[in-house]
């Protein structure tokens, strides 16, 4: 299938290793970002947290993981993984607490947004679309790290009770969970832009897309329950998950 995809065409196990993205704009991006959130952090533990944002964006978006997304659909599974569950919440944390103060909505709410476009673009239709061309790819990409983004800011605000980000962290594992189960005991490939692309990486598209839905039903989860028992302790020790280490 000819598909414009941000990433490039599909590479060979061969040719992966040559597919380093080193886009001018991408990379302007990255840097701009990874200076603001150094910029405005107040102590270590923020910057640590910044350094690592860059490390994720430079292996989601920069290393031949980016290439082989366009191959494997559990690449891009991976890829997005890494954008929801450690991007989002590494960029949260390095922002101090009182630059995102702001007038909390129902919680619910960024759980509805964020699980409604896990799905619609885990979808076979809406997949096919982010990548028929670069604004759709980015469409999907900013989409789902925004909608990440609000999630984990309302899961790690120190005003949103303890019952209240549990129950976020639960439902959040539960959705991914129930996603990634409907991809592993799919009987047939959903995704018509890997039909012709796994083979080559000794995988049929069938057990392609059970290996990503078994990403996102184990591994996926992992940081939402550490979040949650970290969440725990911190109730149990009588402090705010998210409060400020000395400085």
């Amino acid at each position: 299938m000819n598909l414009d995809i941000y990433c490039g065409p599909a590479p060979s196990p061969e040719t992966l290793w040559s597919t380093w993205n080193f886009d001018p704009p991408l990379l302007a991006a990255i840097g701009a970002v990874f200076a603001l959130l150094v910029i405005s952090a107040d102590n270590g533990r923020q910057r640590l947290a910044a350094i690592t944002a860059l490390v994720v964006m430079l292996i989601a978006f920069v290393s031949p993981l980016c290439g082989l997304a366009s191959a494997l659909f559990s690449a891009r599974v991976l890829h997005h993984i890494l954008l929801v569950t450690f991007l989002a919440p590494l960029v949260v944390l390095s922002i101090p607490p009182r630059s995102r103060e702001r007038q909390l909505m129902p919680a619910q709410l960024s759980f509805i947004v964020h699980t409604i476009l896990m799905w619609v673009w885990h979808a076979p239709g809406p997949y096919l679309f982010a990548l028929s061309s670069p604004a759709a790819y980015w469409l999907m990409e900013l989409t789902l790290i925004g909608s990440a983004l609000w999630l984990w800011a309302d899961i790690l605000s120190p005003r949103r009770s303890a019952g209240a980000a549990l129950a976020l962290l639960l439902g959040t594992t539960i959705q991914m969970g129930m996603l990634g189960a409907l991809l592993t005991f799919s009987r047939e490939p959903l995704f018509a832009a890997h039909m012709d692309t796994t083979h080559p990486f000794g995988l049929s598209p069938l057990a392609d897309q059970q290996l990503a839905g078994l990403l996102m039903w184990v591994p996926a989860a992992l940081p939402y329950l550490l979040a949650a028992l970290l969440r725990l302790r911190s109730v149990f020790a009588g402090r705010s998950f998210d409060s400020e280490a000395p400085r």
